[in-house]
């Protein structure tokens, strides 16, 4: 006798738009069914991003019910019509239907629009880290454009997707100077990129280090008021620095992920390339610390401390947590 598929799950979820702390809970809700094109999966690990507090606070264009969490790997556990080319019980990772679906990745279920396999070799925890942190860093890198020999200041290569643009600049033949307090410092050296420290004299800093102007900015620090450094940097010219961390609501005329978010879409085509560079080592988005779905309000409040220095990541369905 065989028992019967659970019908509910815990989510964590939000029903009013507000403040994330106010406004999330963790309820026991229906398990979601997967649309065409789509599959469901029981959630080892979902990685929390600086948008889940920006959604909760009114970010998205559908109102609420919305869970959080964009960022996913787990365990196939059905299959929508049309999705052939996996089978239950594989292991995956990707993006969740946020739009389209009441709750997201942090809960025991989720339904995503984005799937891949996650390469062998690469842990489960660290598949769940890449979606956002890949895909953002890769957009922004194509949309400035970069190419090969060319230099790349990113601001803020301590943030997890300034670490992800500083790895992919380098892998794509570019020189990287990079601003970043002491936790990654080291780190980003030894990937390649120069670093220098923030605050007064950035600048003359950056430019010493390029022996010139650098040929783009971007900026990934989650700190306002450095957009006209950024312009300074690349010789007076705002559209050689573009912004996926300040909307630029000065008005100085950098180029930011609001203003062109719509440009050649998402680069979800690049999540397997970097997946299997993890999986050889030699790419890689830092967990700072795991946490169960229980401990949600801990991992939100270091989350927006901005002092968590790697991603953070629910668990779904273990009590395990902790230090990586």
């Amino acid at each position: 006798m065989t028992n019967p598929k659970p019908t509910m799950m815990k989510a964590l979820y939000f029903k009013t738009i507000g403040k994330p702390l106010d406004v999330l809970c963790l309820e026991d809700v229906a398990i979601p069914i997967p649309g065409t094109g789509q599959l469901r999966v029981r959630v080892h690990a979902c990685a929390l991003n600086p948008a889940d507090w920006a959604v909760c606070e009114g970010f998205l264009p559908v109102p609420p019910p919305k869970g959080i969490g964009f960022d996913v790997a787990g365990t196939v556990d059905a299959l929508g019509e049309g999705v052939t080319s996996f089978n239950v019980g594989d292991l995956v990772f990707g993006v969740p239907d946020y739009i389209g679906q009441p709750t997201g990745g942090a809960a025991e279920y989720a339904i995503l629009k984005v799937f891949l396999p996650i390469p062998e070799g690469l842990d489960i925890t660290e598949a769940a880290a890449l979606p956002m942190a890949v895909e953002t860093a890769a957009r922004s890198i194509d949309l400035l454009p970069l190419t090969a020999g060319q230099t790349l200041m990113v601001n803020g290569g301590g943030t997890m997707t300034g670490f992800a643009a500083v790895q992919i600049a380098l892998l794509r033949g570019a020189n990287v100077i990079a601003s970043a307090g002491e936790t990654f410092a080291d780190r980003l050296r030894d990937l390649g990129a120069e670093v220098t420290p923030y605050g007064e004299g950035m600048v003359e800093r950056v430019r010493e280090l390029a022996d010139g102007a650098p040929d783009f900015a971007l900026h990934a620090a989650q700190v306002k008021g450095s957009l006209p450094d950024l312009v300074k940097i690349v010789d007076g010219d705002p559209k050689r620095v573009f912004s996926f961390a300040d909307r630029d609501e000065a008005g100085i005329g950098v180029r930011t992920a609001w203003k062109e978010q719509r440009s050649g879409g998402p680069r979800y085509d690049v999540l397997g390339h970097y997946a299997q560079l993890a999986a050889e080592g030699r790419f890689s988005i830092p967990i700072a610390r795991t946490f169960a779905l229980e401990d949600w309000r801990e991992a939100a409040e270091s989350s927006m401390s901005k002092k968590a220095h790697g991603k953070l990541v629910l668990l779904p369905g273990t009590s395990n947590a902790g230090n990586v």
